[in-house]
């Protein structure tokens, strides 16, 4: 699980969320999954934000394959939201550009990690719940 979420937190174009919501319906411990899903994808958006921060354009547009058009629409959405943005890191393609962009703007990284941490918690935390509440309806 954590491999994935990091993977998934990346510019890979991998999903982490099937991965949980398989493990939570096979009966493992949700809250150490969210524990995994959280910390995993953490550190991937925290790997994309040092690239940012200390890369350069070459690795950005080579390796983490992140095009000038995600990077600029990263960059307007930032700069129309402010630093609050980064709440929605978790969003697909939009979201791994918005970290990059936090290093880009080498944003404090104690309010970028509260704000991403927050972010990923709130998404992986909803799809923990909702995924107990409906196999718990299924059930019934």
């Amino acid at each position: 699980m954590f491999l994935l979420a990091f993977l998934a937190s990346t510019a890979i174009p991998v999903a982490s969320e099937w991965l949980l919501v398989a493990l939570v319906i096979k009966g493992l411990n949700p809250l150490l999954l969210l524990v995994c899903a959280v910390t995993g994808n953490y550190l991937g958006a925290c790997t994309t934000y040092a690239i940012g921060y200390y890369g350069s354009d070459y690795a950005i547009r080579k390796i983490l394959k992140i095009s000038d058009a995600s990077r600029a629409k990263a960059e307007r959405t930032y700069n129309k939201y402010g630093a609050v943005s980064l709440l929605f890191s978790w969003i697909p393609i939009i979201g791994d550009p918005l970290c990059l962009v936090g290093g880009l703007f080498k944003m404090h990284f104690l309010k970028y990690s509260v704000l991403v941490f927050t972010g990923k918690l709130l998404r992986y935390g909803a799809t923990v719940w909702l995924t107990l509440k409906g196999t718990e309806a299924l059930i019934q």
